[in-house]
């Protein structure tokens, strides 16, 4: 039954939401039948809530105490890998947008897009010296959200990737099909990062009305450099920038220890979806 309350509660590190594990547990996968020698399989839902405490708190695997949830660190590790190669946390992120869907309504009208970027101390794939922090490594997080800042695509690269490469992965990214931009005007925000002509050709492409904030050239007059669209429109890419500072809250995602990126943006993909779940049961 759907809380009354608008407000959601403090999260509880130790354990994924009652309503929203019932939304997600149809996607684990069924564990073997028959009787096997060794003790009984490890609860998946306790499994997931380790993950959870993981996601949050950025503790090392081995750090979890066997006391916390009944299982131990070893299983919560193979059991995550397990899921992430199965598809398991994409899956969360289509559910989890669907229900955000049904709850309150995709806003395709008005789509924003940006990047953060991430300490990876450990290295690894999709990792690269960041220019804006001593050359150290790092990752960037890039999104598509809608209009309420809600995610809809993602995709991860080293820190040192310009913002302008990932935009037209971030459009083919988005987890459920778009409406015809033929039947549904979508407009397109960004910053000035994004204010390249490969940029406008795939925002064109893609069938949006491109609201990118323009990039001043060298020896261009400051009073030629007009931002199309902002004297006609509010201000509309801030919803991107407040969900990048949500998935910061969680410390797994805010520096990532992950060398596999395939297992730092399952992490993501999973803290994505408690932030579409949050955003439609509490509205």
């Amino acid at each position: 039954m759907k809380d009354t309350t608008s407000k959601p509660k403090n999260v509880d590190y130790f354990q994924v939401p009652d309503e929203m594990w019932q939304r997600i547990k149809h996607l684990i996968p069924t564990p073997p039948q028959g009787k096997r020698p060794g003790r009984p399989r490890a609860d998946d839902r306790a499994a997931l809530n380790g993950i959870w405490y993981v996601l949050w708190t950025g503790c090392q695997w081995k750090a979890i105490h066997r006391n916390w949830f009944g299982v131990c660190s070893s299983v919560i590790h193979e059991r995550f890998q397990t899921w992430q190669a199965a598809g398991v946390f994409d899956a969360m992120l289509v559910e989890m947008v669907e229900f955000y869907a049904e709850a309150l309504g995709i806003g395709w009208e008005w789509q924003s897009i940006d990047s953060g970027s991430r300490p990876a101390p450990l290295g690894g794939c999709q990792t690269g010296k960041n220019p804006t922090d001593r050359g150290k490594r790092g990752s960037k997080i890039h999104i598509l959200v809608d209009e309420q800042g809600a995610p809809l695509g993602l995709h991860v690269t080293g820190a040192n990737q310009h913002d302008k490469w990932s935009a037209d992965d971030l459009i083919a990214a988005i987890v459920v099909e778009r409406p015809d931009p033929q039947e549904l005007e979508q407009h397109f925000c960004a910053d000035k990062g994004y204010d390249y002509e490969d940029v406008h050709q795939a925002v064109d492409a893609g069938g949006y009305v491109g609201h990118i904030k323009h990039r001043r050239r060298r020896n261009e007059p400051p009073e030629e450099c007009p931002v199309p669209g902002e004297a006609r429109y509010p201000a509309r890419r801030w919803v991107v920038e407040r969900t990048i500072g949500w998935l910061g809250k969680r410390r797994s995602i805010r520096i990532r220890w992950c060398k596999l990126v395939e297992n730092w943006l399952a992490l993501v993909k999973f803290a994505c979806a408690h932030i579409l779940f949050t955003r439609a049961f509490y509205g």
